[in-house]
């Protein structure tokens, strides 16, 4: 049993243990400048994500798609809707690290666990891991349940962790050879070279999520819990420019208004298969 008082590791920080398992990143490492179009040179590949979620016990009916733009309605409508998850990849940048201190300030940690918790939340205690982690969380949230085959790998990991608190989940992730083979497998299956183990990496991954109480969940298994972003109506979904404004919106804002900070990113949404 891997013990229970591992550290969450920052993808990009320096000292991290040198025994702590790391996985190869999913992501490119560099990209161009873009605003509020997404930047496909910084690899958040569809194609990728579902396949590490397919092999693991997810439908085919069910993938991710490119979200090219958050401003153009047409653009927009390449994308199936209802979106069932957002996977947002970006830079960590000084102003992200400095808001995410300042909001993580005095919370106790999460310790929710069982059918009482809204959302499934992981804490990340794998380096390089926190695509993973974005992953499960995508799939382990909402109407996207019922699409996981029940005798899959996933379906029984998600089974186990349901009634364990954070830090037993972290230890369930840590030691699933199952995760482990299929991150392998995706991390060298992309567009470009995958980084090794041991590169430093800047990008990290977040999630959102709509909850059956239609609340907009920002997930990040380097936080200190699952943060609630506010309410939806019934019929929108996490692309609807009211989650839009409470999530994705939230982070470039955040970056202009500093001036000179990191506008650049990749999104792709959780949503049904086109084939």
């Amino acid at each position: 049993m891997v013990e229970s008082t591992q550290q969450t590791l920052s993808d990009n920080d320096s000292d991290v243990p040198a025994n702590m398992k790391r996985f190869i990143p999913l992501g490119q490492l560099s990209f161009t400048f873009s605003k509020h179009f997404t930047d496909p040179r910084l690899e958040n590949n569809p194609e990728v994500m579902s396949h590490l979620l397919h092999q693991l016990g997810l439908s085919p009916a069910i993938g991710f798609h490119d979200v090219f733009s958050i401003d153009d309605p047409e653009l927009l409508t390449f994308v199936p809707r209802p979106a069932f998850a957002l996977l947002l990849v970006f830079p960590v940048s000084d102003t992200y690290s400095r808001f995410r201190q300042r909001e993580d300030d005095g919370k106790p940690e999460y310790t929710g666990s069982g059918p009482g918790e809204e959302v499934m939340w992981f804490k990340q205690t794998i380096g390089n891991a926190c695509g993973l982690i974005g992953l499960l969380h995508a799939a382990s949230n909402g109407p996207v349940r019922k699409f996981i085959d029940t005798d899959s790998d996933l379906a029984h990991l998600l089974d186990e962790a349901a009634s364990l608190e954070p830090i037993q989940r972290a230890d369930l992730l840590y030691e699933s050879h199952a995760l482990e083979s299929a991150h392998q497998s995706a991390a060298t299956k992309g567009d470009t070279v995958a980084p090794s183990a041991d590169e430093k990496i800047d990008l990290h991954y977040v999630c959102f999520v709509k909850s059956s109480e239609n609340n907009l969940w920002e997930l990040d298994g380097r936080r200190k819990g699952p943060l609630k972003r506010g309410k939806l109506d019934v019929e929108e979904d996490v692309l609807s420019e009211k989650a839009l404004d409470l999530g994705v919106r939230s982070f470039l804002k955040r970056e202009e208004e500093a001036g000179g900070g990191e506008l650049r990113f990749s999104l792709i949404a959780l949503g049904q298969s086109f084939d």
